[in-house]
């Protein structure tokens, strides 16, 4: 029984489970299962990453205090987080994958990063 690639259905030639006939076909394949299927769904993620990319600029010790003016100033988005993490002392983090923040008094903004 002989094997065809999934991406350009080429005959396999090589090992029994094998995929692909090249590494151009398995990189081609993989890049159009792994892309965003909608623009929604693309500007949301880069939203995502700049956030991302703002907090770890400014937060390079693992734990830091910046200001709201600092972070919109760099085009930091407030409304897109991955995740809310509420502490048993009442406090409430937004997460940007490892990257988080807690709003402090007068505008002020604690910039924590999660061990994983």
């Amino acid at each position: 029984m002989s094997k065809t690639c999934l991406e350009c259905g080429e005959k396999i030639v090589g090992r029994e489970d094998k995929k692909f006939c090249s590494d151009g076909c398995r990189n081609a394949y993989n890049n159009k299962i792994n892309k965003d299927s909608t623009n929604y769904m693309r500007n949301i993620n880069n939203r995502l990453r700049k956030n991302y990319r703002i907090l770890s600029e400014l937060n390079t010790e693992g734990k830091s205090k910046t200001t709201r003016a600092k972070l919109v100033s760099k085009g930091f988005d407030f409304d897109y987080f991955t995740n809310i993490l509420q502490t048993k002392t009442g406090n409430t983090y937004y997460f940007l994958y490892d990257q988080g923040y807690m709003v402090l008094e007068n505008d002020y903004y604690m910039l924590v990063k999660k061990d994983i």
